[in-house]
């Protein structure tokens, strides 16, 4: 067993832990996050994505101790049901979901996606890029692009006029 310690979503827990855990399971098991999808357990879907220190990360394949002393951030700490993050308000204008399985994966990939190539910077080639290790079958993936470059845009925008 060990004792895991981090900050999720801006909260410090500790959790023991058998040393095989997986983040994933840690944060939906053990701390009741069920935000985080279990998809595949083998790193193909992407339906884990959390942020591990500020970067996406598919939580099936990291060892709940990898994160012992990190600050991990999952679908419920980037926005709440009163103020959606920018990603998450684009997903529902834009119904970039269908039956919501991959949704929160493609939600915490996205945000990663707009922190490194910065809000305003990404074109559709580049969103579709990036989203190679996030499966959804049930879309053909068109109004996720829309979603995610509408709120790489807005989030441009907000960046501009706080300036």
């Amino acid at each position: 067993m060990s004792k895991v310690s981090l900050v999720l979503n801006g909260k410090t827990v500790s959790s023991e832990v058998e040393d095989r855990t997986l983040l994933v399971s840690l944060i939906r098991d053990v701390r009741g996050l069920t935000g985080t999808h279990v998809g595949c357990d083998t790193s193909q879907c992407g339906a884990c994505v959390v942020h591990v220190d500020g970067k996406a990360v598919k939580s099936c394949t990291m060892l709940a101790a990898q994160a012992d002393g990190s600050e991990v951030v999952t679908l419920e700490g980037i926005g709440s049901a009163d103020a959606l993050h920018p990603v998450q308000a684009a997903f529902r204008e834009h119904h970039g979901l269908q039956c919501g399985f991959c949704t929160p994966g493609m939600i915490m990939s996205a945000v990663d996606m707009i922190n490194r190539h910065g809000a305003g910077n990404l074109d559709e080639a580049t969103i579709r890029h990036e989203l190679e290790g996030n499966i959804c079958r049930c879309t053909g993936y068109q109004n996720i692009v829309k979603a995610i470059k509408a709120a790489s845009d807005q989030m441009a925008g907000m960046a501009q006029a706080a300036e």
